[in-house]
Parts: structure tokens; C-alpha cells; sequence
């Protein structure tokens, strides 16, 4: 059909700005409901540009607004502009003056300057205003552009490693924190994407034995103006600006369409390492914040569809950063959907960790809906559905805590393992220091061996159970061993923010000291950490830089600080390369085997004809323990036996000695083992380099630590 005649209005176009395959310009399709007019604005590039042309986006259909507009090609750099009603009580925000990011844009090029023009609504010098009234500004020069990027990109043959569920071991990092002080990589990659998948960092990933490097945010993103006000910005990413752009400030390339180039390109390299990628994705909120933030994309377009508001037009906020996505309308979980698809169809990666998942997931009623319509959609998705799933079972709305209890295939952080593991080996040695009781055995229990309680449901299985004892959020791992107070200040916030439950213990001494004996006891606490984390039954996740000894010097609340105290140092000395040692070993231990990583919960065989199970729990006088010490909030010691029968492997027994002295312990008698080869004990600065004779009967444990037995039936 010639250019020149109308094309009859039928269905609409895929949403966003998508090049023809004739190479006849792009159709261009924007979702906004409750619009009368959107217009397509059209800059040339790179820089801020000038405004070449103005295009009506004149079809409109189901909400669409969507023309074909010949001329465009890839790297064009765009902006839209929506006419519609200002009436914020019934929670309609348009304002032709404002220029958009298209919430379906593949680059973004520019940032966010904050000035008054940003805003929709009326706001003086400090960014503060009446958010109902509206503010006539253009705001094209402070905004950044929508960049249109093609699909073309040589992928070489590329093939997921589709690591197996029970053989996953993930590895939680920020793009630029981890490479931003590795020598190892040229000065022009770190803190990349290309530095991401450099070969210095593939080879210390594969050494270390994990599978799944879990990336911070990559999504383009925007430093709230509080933090911008204090010389700060939003380090984690967790304030989304598109769901499809790449962040411009991780890569090495100079332009946008380069950066998305680049995010491939270390896909595919990770890939051909082996390595799996999951991306940590935040759809619950947006970069907009509250009514009386800025006016960038969604708010402009149609704030009624896209934010859960109130009947006064007031943002519902489940999330604690201003405003919640509305997964109640059919249009924003198309939005979620097609993001997450874009994400594995075109840029290969391996699954998702979804932020704040329970407001993913509230529905009409505000609750939680475990059949809610957009965990149907990704259960049911022939794409998505085959991709690793992983939901922070959590928000910070009304009864927002829900781990366990998202439908499969979906895994979730265990927070109850983090807190049960950290309380045993932390805060309960500096109760029982105090002469005080701690929480016993029973939990622990529960958590070593895939946490049944609250995963045994709906035909689940310990794989459902990421367990993790640090993350980015809250302190390292090495924090834990020398703090009990969080040191917060630097982040501008007078040392209010940060969890205060931090389950931690400084060992006698608050921060750095010089104390050989606090110092080795921090460190065996450290090993005693990594080593329950990577022999328990479910999915281990390490955070970058524990295998290192990272410290956050106290703070536990890093999400402003893109420097030093977030960032990965390299530079170790000899306690941190005996820390790296025994993490490699201990992710080899649990790769070597197989008992260690059960794909079904314990107990559903029958004994054998010897009296033994597949689980089993013995006290210090090797008997199998009691009603009594289950209960006893006084016991310190625990020894478990993985059987290995269930995966065709040998049995491995466990020891964790929790008391502040050394403890005398029997090891199970036989039948359960005709002997015992100890193959690592954490009293040991450095593993050793191969199994002990076996052993029967009793042996003495270090305080405080713990043993991994190979059994001989």
C-alpha cells in the first residue's frame, strides 16, 4: 500500500517504537487510556539535540494511540507529549508540557536534571509545591530521550546453560561494584558490563564454583532528588525509570544503542563461561515517586492505569518509595510481561528476582493473591515459565510478608533461614555469653534440611528455598562477625535508616580491633556462616564479595554509596585469601556431593530394613535426638546425616557445635555409619587437602564451629 494512504484503523501495533523489517520507518504504539491526543517528538542526537519534528499519533484503539512513521531508523532519539485532563482527585495528571520517556524504549540517552520543570505540578526552587496544581513548563531540557534500537545482534550459536535447579549456587552483584577496583580489568571496563564478563572475573567466578551470577538492577534508572541534594545516588538501582532500557551508566560504550549491544555481549560471554544470568527486576514502583514527584513517563501518560491510587487520586504506596505499579490493570501487566519477555527472547538471560513481589501480586481487595492474574500469566507463559523464577517474598504493605507461599515454579528468598542461621551461630553464642538462653535447635533444623514448613505445600520441594544468610541489603557477611550497631551516617540520614534486627555479633569488640583472639574467633564464625549456608538442602546464594571478607565498615543500609564502601576490594590479605579457599571448597564439597542437594524433602521413603532414614538427627552422645533437647532452647549442639540414597549417593554427616567451649561428641554408631572420614571443620583456617582416616565413637569439637563428615556405610 503507498505511503500516502491511510492504513484503516484495525488492532494496533506492538507497543513501543519497532523498525519495519522493509526498512519503511517504524510503528510506533503507546498505551494511554485516558489520553485525547499523544504525540510522537522526534530529536536529533547524541547530546540533548534540537526537536526536528512533531508527529500525531492520529489511530487510536483499546487505549492505543499508534501510527507508522516513515523515515525513523535505529539510534533515532524520541520523547512523547500527552494532551488529556489535569484532575488529580480522580488521579489524571496530563501535561502536554512535559516531555516522556516511553515506558517501552530499548536505550535511554541523557539523565534526569532535577529542576522545577520536571514536575507536572506547580514546585518552587526545593522541589516542593502543591501537587495539584499544574506547572506549565516545558521540561524537554531536563529530561532524558527514548533511543530506538533494533533487534539485529550476531549471538554466535548462543546457549543457555540451563543449570539444573538443584545444582544452582548464585551469586548476588552489582555491575559496578564488583569490577570498579579489580586490576585485573583495563581501566575503561570496570564498573561494565563488559567488565562484567571480562576473563579476570569469569575465571574468579568459575573457581569459586558458582553458577548464576544474580545482577542488581540494570533496568535505566534515576537518583532520587533527596539523594542528588546530598551529593548521593541511588547505588542499587532500585527506582526504575524503563523497563526495557539499559542503565547508559554500566557500560563502556558511548552510546545508547552500544550500551544495549554491550549488555548482550556480556550475556553472551558469561554463556559461553557456563554462567547463567538473572537479572533482579523491580516492577513494583517506578522512578515517579509519590503525587509530588516528578512527571517523567508514567504519571504524564495515564497515572489512573499504571498506579494503584485511592479514590482521591492519592498513590496507594505498598512499597515505601512512593507510589505501586497496579497490577489490577490488564495493561500494566502486559507491560511487566512484555519487559520480562524482551529480557529472555532478545537479551538471552536465564530468569528473574522480582523486588517486592507480594505488590506484584495484591489484588481488588489489596491482599495477596497467589492466583493472582500476573503470577498466572508467568506460570502459564511458554516463555517465561521455563526461565528461573525468584520472588522477595515480600512489600511493606498490610500483612506483606508471604514467604512460602508464591505459587510455583516461583523459588523466594528464605528470610527465616538468613535470621535462623544467624542466630545460632551469632546472636545466641553472645546470649549464651550473657548467661542468657537462646532459640535451641528446632529452627535450625527446619532450615538446614529445605525448610518444610513453609515450602512443603502445593507439590514444592526444598529447590523452592534460596537460602542466604547476606545480601546486598543489610550488612556483609563480615559485618555480621564485627558489629551489633549499624553505622549508617555517612548516608545522610542521621543513622535512622537500616534494620535494626540485624541478628549479628561483634565478638566483644565493635568494628576493626587488633585482638588475635577476636579476630580468629570472627573468622571461624565467618566459615561456620559459609559453611552451614553451602551444606543445607535448597538453593545457596552468596553475595559478591562475602568469599572475600567484604566490610561495609557497619553500614547496613549501603543504597547511596557508590564508592569505597560498597564497591569490592581486591587487594586481600592472607585471612581473606583463606576465607576465599575455603569457599571454593565448600562450593565444591556441596557439588561433589549429591546428599547435599536433595531435589525432594526428606521422609518420604520408608526406613530401611537397618532401622536408618534419609534424615536423622543425633545429639552430642550419638542418639538420635530427643523430645526434651528438641525443646530446649538451652541446646547448642546438633549433628544431621543427609542420607544419600534419595539421589544415589553417599550419606554426609554434619556437626554444628554452637556452645563456647569445646564440646566431647559421639558420632552416630552404626548402622548409621561404620566410620567417619572428616573432610572440612572450620576450626581449621584453611581446609585441608584431603579426607581424614575414619573415626568412630567420640570426638572433641572446637567451640563454636563445625565439622562435615563423609560416612561409611
Amino acid at each position: 500500500m503507498p505511503p500516502d494512504v491511510p492504513r484503516p484503523p484495525e488492532l494496533p501495533p506492538p507497543l513501543g517504537v519497532h523498525l519495519r523489517a522493509d526498512g519503511d520507518g517504524a510503528d510506533v504504539a503507546v498505551y494511554a487510556g485516558h489520553a485525547d491526543a499523544v504525540q510522537l517528538c522526534l530529536f536529533d542526537g547524541p547530546g540533548s539535540g534540537e526537536q526536528t519534528a512533531v508527529v500525531e499519533l492520529t489511530e487510536h484503539l483499546h487505549g492505543v494511540h499508534f501510527a507508522h512513521v516513515p523515515g525513523v531508523r535505529e539510534g533515532q532519539r524520541y520523547g512523547l507529549r500527552v494532551h488529556g485532563p489535569w484532575e488529580p482527585s480522580a488521579g489524571h495528571r496530563h501535561n502536554p508540557a512535559k516531555l516522556l520517556l516511553d515506558p517501552y524504549a530499548r536505550a535511554v540517552e541523557g539523565q534526569v536534571r532535577w529542576t522545577p520543570e520536571v514536575f507536572g505540578h506547580a514546585v518552587g526552587p526545593q522541589l516542593s509545591g502543591d501537587p495539584d496544581v499544574r506547572d506549565d513548563r516545558d521540561s524537554a531540557g531536563s529530561v532524558p530521550r527514548g533511543v530506538v534500537v533494533g533487534d539485529g545482534f550476531d549471538w554466535e550459536g548462543d546457549v543457555a546453560p540451563a543449570v539444573p535447579w538443584s545444582s544452582t549456587v548464585l551469586y548476588e552483584a552489582h555491575v559496578r561494584g564488583l569490577t570498579q577496583l579489580l586490576p585485573g580489568v583495563p581501566p575503561h571496563l570496570r564498573g561494565t558490563y563488559a567488565g562484567t564478563a571480562h576473563p579476570v572475573v569469569v575465571e574468579h567466578l568459575q573457581r569459586l564454583g558458582v553458577t548464576t551470577v544474580e545482577l542488581l538492577p540494570v533496568h535505566a534508572m534515576v537518583s532520587e532528588p533527596a539523594l542528588v541534594q546530598r551529593g548521593l545516588t541511588n547505588y542499587w538501582g532500585y527506582n526504575t525509570l524503563g523497563f526495557f532500557a539499559t542503565e547508559p551508566g554500566y557500560a563502556a560504550a558511548p552510546d545508547p544503542v552500544g550500551a544495549v549491544r554491550e549488555v548482550k555481549g556480556m550475556v553472551k560471554l558469561l554463556h559461553r563461561a557456563g554462567l547463567e544470568v538473572v537479572l533482579d527486576v523491580v516492577y513494583n514502583h517506578t522512578a515517579e515517586q509519590g503525587r509530588d514527584g516528578a512527571t517523567l513517563s508514567w504519571r504524564g501518560l495515564d497515572n489512573a492505569s499504571y498506579y494503584r491510587l485511592d479514590s482521591y487520586g492519592r498513590d496507594v504506596d505498598v512499597t515505601g518509595c512512593g507510589n505501586t505499579l497496579d497490577f489490577r490493570h490488564p495493561r500494566v501487566v502486559q507491560l511487566a510481561l512484555d519487559s520480562l519477555r524482551y529480557w529472555v527472547e532478545e537479551c538471552h538471560v536465564d530468569g528473574f528476582r522480582f523486588d517486592l513481589a507480594t505488590a506484584l501480586a495484591r489484588g481488588r481487595d489489596d491482599g495477596y493473591d497467589p492466583d493472582h492474574p500476573f503470577l498466572v500469566a508467568l506460570r502459564c507463559d511458554p516463555v517465561l515459565s521455563r526461565v528461573k523464577l525468584i520472588a522477595e517474598p515480600w512489600d511493606v504493605g498490610p500483612h506483606g510478608w508471604r514467604t512460602g507461599q508464591f505459587p510455583p515454579p516461583f523459588a523466594e528468598w528464605n528470610d527465616r533461614y538468613r535470621d535462623t542461621g544467624r542466630s545460632f551461630w551469632l546472636a545466641d553464642a553472645a546470649r549464651e555469653l550473657r548467661g542468657e538462653t537462646g532459640h535451641g535447635v528446632r529452627e535450625l533444623a527446619t532450615r538446614l534440611s529445605g525448610s518444610q514448613d513453609l515450602f512443603g505445600h502445593l507439590d514444592r520441594s526444598p529447590l523452592a528455598s534460596v537460602n542466604y544468610l547476606a545480601s546486598h541489603d543489610g550488612y556483609t557477611l563480615a559485618d555480621t562477625v564485627q558489629y551489633e550497631q549499624k553505622h549508617n551516617l555517612g548516608n545522610g540520614e542521621n543513622n535512622r535508616d537500616g534494620h535494626g534486627d540485624n541478628r549479628s555479633w561483634h565478638h566483644g569488640v565493635e568494628g576493626p580491633t587488633d585482638d588475635p583472639d577476636v579476630l580468629a574467633a570472627r573468622r571461624r564464625s565467618l566459615r561456620n556462616l559459609l559453611g552451614t549456608l553451602l551444606v543445607s538442602t535448597g538453593v545457596p546464594m552468596l553475595a559478591a564479595g562475602d568469599e572475600l571478607g567484604r566490610t561495609q565498615r557497619g553500614n547496613n543500609n549501603a543504597y547511596c554509596r557508590d564508592d569505597e564502601v560498597s564497591w569490592l576490594h581486591w587487594d586481600l590479605a592472607p585471612w581473606q585469601d583463606d576465607l576465599l579457599a575455603t569457599t571454593r571448597f565448600l562450593t565444591r564439597l556441596r557439588r561433589e556431593q549429591p546428599a547435599l542437594r536433595q531435589r525432594a524433602f526428606f521422609g518420604s521413603r520408608p526406613p530401611q530394613d537397618d532401622g536408618t532414614v534419609d534424615l536423622a538427627w543425633f545429639g552430642t552422645d550419638g542418639a538420635q535426638m530427643t523430645h526434651d533437647a528438641w525443646h530446649d532452647p538451652s541446646t547448642r549442639t546438633l549433628q544431621v546425616l543427609f542420607g544419600g540414597a534419595p539421589v544415589d549417593a553417599d550419606p554426609v554427616l554434619v556437626v554444628l557445635a554452637g556452645r563456647g567451649d569445646d564440646t566431647v561428641v559421639t558420632l552416630p554408631p552404626p548402622p548409621w555409619g561404620s566410620g567417619y572420614r572428616l573432610v572440612w571443620d572450620s576450626a581449621d583456617e584453611v581446609p585441608a587437602a584431603a579426607p581424614a582416616e575414619p573415626v568412630r565413637g567420640a570426638v572433641t569439637v572446637t567451640a563454636r564451629s563445625m565439622r562435615v563428615y563423609l560416612v561409611d556405610r
